[in-house]
């Protein structure tokens, strides 16, 4: 293994989640891709067309992936925290309200009664991107 390279997430709607991770996370726009059916054997999807755009901050890539053919599956529910996989993906912030605030303007969600303090050093609560996918916001005091 040289390197780890990035995440892929799958959403419903590029541009809105262009906005939540870009404004929102601080994210930045690095590469843009349009795939088709050559990579329908890796993806295990028959004759993708899709729109994919990476994006990197602190040294960590997102590939958002939207698929205009044959479109998405699910129903952006958030995965619970014990089903196996992935859970989350967890910022560090400086003030937990304000940016939970700034994702929900973003089309994101706060997950109601998450909210945890450790006083004095520890502020957490979970939040959604507009796919479902959970999104820890931790401050460490």
């Amino acid at each position: 293994m040289n390197a780890f390279s990035h995440f892929g997430i799958c959403v419903s709607d590029l541009d809105r989640s262009l906005r939540f991770y870009c404004d929102g996370l601080g994210f930045e726009q690095t590469q843009s891709h349009s795939v088709g059916a050559e990579f329908g054997p890796l993806m295990e999807v028959d004759q993708p067309k899709l729109e994919s755009r990476f994006i990197t901050r602190d040294g960590v890539s997102i590939e958002l992936l939207w698929f205009a053919e044959p479109g998405h599956t699910g129903d952006g529910s958030r995965r619970p925290m014990n089903q196996l996989g992935l859970t989350h993906l967890s910022f560090t912030v400086d003030d937990v309200a304000a940016t939970a605030a700034r994702l929900e303007g973003l089309g994101g969600a706060v997950v109601d009664g998450t909210r945890t303090t450790f006083a004095p050093t520890l502020d957490f609560v979970y939040c959604t991107d507009p796919d479902g996918v959970r999104i820890e916001l931790m401050k460490l005091v």
